[in-house]
C-alpha cells in the first residue's frame, strides 16, 4: 500500500496531535517521578535541532530540558570524560534531551583527532557499561541517530551558505564533516556497532525529509514510554478582587514600543 503524500496541512495536523500527546506524557512523567534521557546524534545538517524544537515547543522547559554542551574548557578536559554529562542527568519528573552527547568522542573527536586512540578505544569499551549503570539506576534511556544522504546534506549546507537566517549554523566543523563524509561514515559505523545494546539500543531516523523525520521520531519516542493519560484537574479561576479606592487602574510606563504592525 502506497504511503500518503505528506502535505503541509497533514503535517501540521499530525504535529499538533503528537505535541498534545507529549503534554500528556509530561503530566505522567511529573506525577510518576520518571527520569528520561533522550540522546540525539547523527550527521551534521540531519535535522536534530528541528525535531528537538518541535518536541519542546508546547511542553514546559522545567520538565523537558535541552542540554547542548559547548566544547570542554581546560578544567573539564582534566575531569573524567563522563563527568560533565552526569551533572545533567534528570531528577524525578524530568526529561533531558541531549543535543549531541558523550558520543562526541566516537564522532567528531575521533575523526578530527581531538582524542587519543587509547581514549577512543576506552570510550567504546566503557560506554555500554556506563549506559547500563544509567538504566539500572532507573533512567529511561533512548538513543536516536539522524541519518541523511550525502546529496541531501550538501543541499542543506548550500542553503546555509545562501540564506542569512541559516549562515550561523554553518561552522568550520560542518565544513569538515562535509569534506570528511567517508571518515565520519566509518566512525559512526564503529560507534553504533560497539554501543548498540539491549539495554540501550540505537534507533536510526531517516531524515532526508525533515517533516517526516520529525513525525516519525516523535511518534516513536511516545511509543517507547508506557504512559497513562492522567486527567487534567482544571482549577477554579474564581473572581478577581475589586480594585481598592486610590489604587492604580493600570501600570505606568515611561517608554513603550511603537505599534507599527
Amino acid at each position: 500500500m502506497a504511503k500518503k503524500i505528506l502535505t503541509d496541512e497533514r503535517y501540521e495536523k499530525k504535529l499538533q496531535e503528537l505535541q498534545a500527546e507529549l503534554c500528556l506524557l509530561q503530566r505522567f512523567v511529573r506525577t510518576q517521578g520518571l527520569r528520561v534521557v533522550v540522546v540525539f546524534e547523527g550527521r551534521d545538517a540531519a535535522g536534530k535541532g528541528g525535531v528537538i524544537k518541535r518536541i519542546t515547543e508546547r511542553v514546559s522547559p522545567r520538565v523537558f530540558r535541552v542540554v547542548a554542551l559547548p566544547a570542554p574548557n581546560e578544567r573539564e578536559k582534566s575531569q573524567l570524560y563522563m563527568q560533565r554529562y552526569l551533572s545533567h542527568m534528570p531528577a524525578a519528573g524530568e526529561v533531558i534531551l541531549f543535543d549531541r552527547s558523550w558520543y562526541n568522542r566516537a564522532g567528531v573527536e575521533k575523526v578530527m583527532g581531538f582524542c587519543t586512540k587509547d581514549e577512543y578505544e576506552t570510550f567504546l569499551d566503557n560506554t555500554p557499561s556506563f549506559e547500563q549503570y544509567l538504566v539500572d539506576a532507573g533512567i529511561i534511556l533512548i538513543k536516536y541517530f539522524f541519518d541523511v544522504s550525502a546529496k541531501e546534506q550538501e543541499k542543506r549546507f548550500r542553503k546555509r551558505l545562501e540564506d542569512p537566517r541559516r549562515q550561523w549554523k554553518l561552522s568550520p566543523m560542518d565544513v569538515e564533516s562535509y569534506q570528511r563524509w567517508h571518515e565520519y561514515t566509518e566512525a559512526y559505523d564503529r560507534m553504533i556497532r560497539a554501543t548498540d545494546s539491549k539495554h540501550a539500543p540505537w534507533y536510526r531516523v531517516m531524515a532526508d525529509n525533515k517533516k517526516k523525520a520529525r513525525l516519525n521520531c516523535i511518534s516513536h519516542l511516545l511509543s517507547l514510554i508506557d504512559y497513562e493519560r492522567i486527567p487534567f484537574e482544571a482549577p477554579d479561576l474564581g473572581k478577581r478582587n475589586k480594585r481598592k479606592k486610590g489604587k492604580p487602574k493600570d501600570i505606568w510606563f515611561r517608554n513603550k514600543v511603537k505599534e507599527i504592525y
